[in-house]
């Protein structure tokens, strides 16, 4: 899947037409089928003893385009927090043993995140039931889209 370039577009640039019922029907589906898989991705979060918060978290360091390494400012833009509430989030996942921080090699002023084993254990589980979860509702995906581009 090929990364978002800079912040969403703003709702009120968006390209104006008029919808159709189709439009109307496939935009409804398709926020049906974000919020199905939203709540599995809880629940599952849950069942594994981490946040919602805290997985997507892991999931954004450990996913960061490139794996390159990751500061608070890159995992506050990845998950549209603010910088003090990144901050909240990862000083209480490092208390959870599930981040360290460490200095940059290269700019010893920067701190770069770094997941812990056990956070890799439990980002592992995760990951593959959201991924049997994502092949479960491709098909519909695809036929929302496809109706879309009609």
């Amino acid at each position: 899947m090929a990364a978002l370039k800079g912040p969403p577009k703003s709702p009120n640039k968006a390209r104006k037409r008029v919808p159709s019922q189709a439009d109307y029907e496939a935009l409804s589906q398709f926020r049906y089928l974000i919020r199905c898989f939203m709540e599995f991705s809880q629940e599952a979060a849950k069942a594994e003893g981490l946040t919602p918060r805290q997985h997507q978290a892991l999931l954004a360091i450990r996913g960061f385009p490139g794996g390159r390494p990751v500061t608070i400012g890159d995992l506050a833009e990845r998950l549209r927090l603010r910088h003090h509430t990144t901050v909240e989030l990862v000083d209480r996942l490092s208390d959870a043993g599930l981040v360290e921080r460490v200095l940059d090699p290269a700019d010893q002023r920067r701190v770069l995140l770094k997941l812990t084993g056990r956070a890799a254990g439990h980002l592992a589980e995760l990951s593959a039931v959201h991924l049997d979860e994502l092949s479960r509702i491709e098909p519909l995906l695809k036929q929302v889209l496809s109706r879309r581009s009609e």
